[in-house]
């Protein structure tokens, strides 16, 4: 038995017949809990292949199993295996019109069938863990960004995913509103959390991921263990790249 959750085989997404290949024939394994940090230059495929595995953006060619089963096979019924996959994007994605604990709960009740009061318990303690619990009965307007960023993550958790996407959770916040986003995610990782992260932040890469993996021309050109990725880079075009971001 694989402890891989997710195995990709030979992932691509082309555009206008093929001219643009935005994901350009991916292999990659992601192992129950670990953190794989995408980095690499605008364009380069970071996004798209975050938001294929969950196919949120629909492969061209190729495979992703998640948990033994061929999501991209059209049998399959992708919502059941999404529901098993929490996302987190840059946007926060909150519903304005309903307060945290309503936006917190609609998904838990609608599909995983939980009572009103199990999903009102399950979101108060997951507020309670990032330290907003105060704020149940607000509205996204009230919060900040990095409030926001904040419960768009316990949102997720609600579902009691078995993976957890970030696609740039970071880069719409004000530079002293990271950090806060970044310590949740951080004590995601220490819980033993899978986590598939795309972000600019080379220190939460360093610190926290168990693999980083360069992407460029829709391509993995690189992967590794952290301290070797930054201190002994093998590629040139990631030497490039680490000059320029460290």
């Amino acid at each position: 038995m694989s402890d891989n959750i997710i195995e990709v085989r030979g992932l691509k997404k082309h555009y206008l017949g093929g001219k643009v290949k935005a994901l350009d024939g991916i292999d990659a394994d992601i192992k129950k809990g670990e953190v794989v940090v995408i980095i690499g230059p605008s364009g380069s495929g970071k996004s798209t292949f975050l938001r294929s595995l969950n196919l949120l953006e629909m492969p061209t060619g190729g495979t992703i199993n998640f948990n033994g089963v061929n999501i991209t096979d059209k049998k399959v019924d992708i919502n059941i295996h999404r529901q098993k996959m929490g996302m987190v994007f840059q946007h926060f994605n909150l519903f304005n019109n309903m307060n945290i604990i309503k936006n917190m709960t609609i998904a838990p009740t609608q599909l995983l069938k939980k009572s009103k009061e199990e999903a009102n318990e399950k979101a108060l303690s997951l507020l309670k863990r990032v330290g907003l619990e105060d704020r149940a009965e607000a509205y996204p307007s009230q919060l900040s960004g990095g409030q926001k960023q904040r419960v768009a993550i316990v949102r997720a958790l609600c579902m009691e995913p078995e993976v957890m996407l970030f696609d740039e959770p970071t880069s719409a916040l004000d530079p002293e509103m990271v950090g806060e986003v970044l310590d949740v995610m951080k004590d995601l990782a220490r819980a033993g959390m899978t986590m598939v992260v795309v972000t600019h932040e080379m220190g939460f890469a360093r610190e926290v991921g168990t693999r980083v993996i360069f992407m460029d021309g829709g391509k993995i050109i690189e992967e590794n263990n952290p301290k070797d990725f930054f201190e002994n880079p093998q590629n040139d075009r990631l030497k490039d790249f680490l000059s320029k971001v460290l």
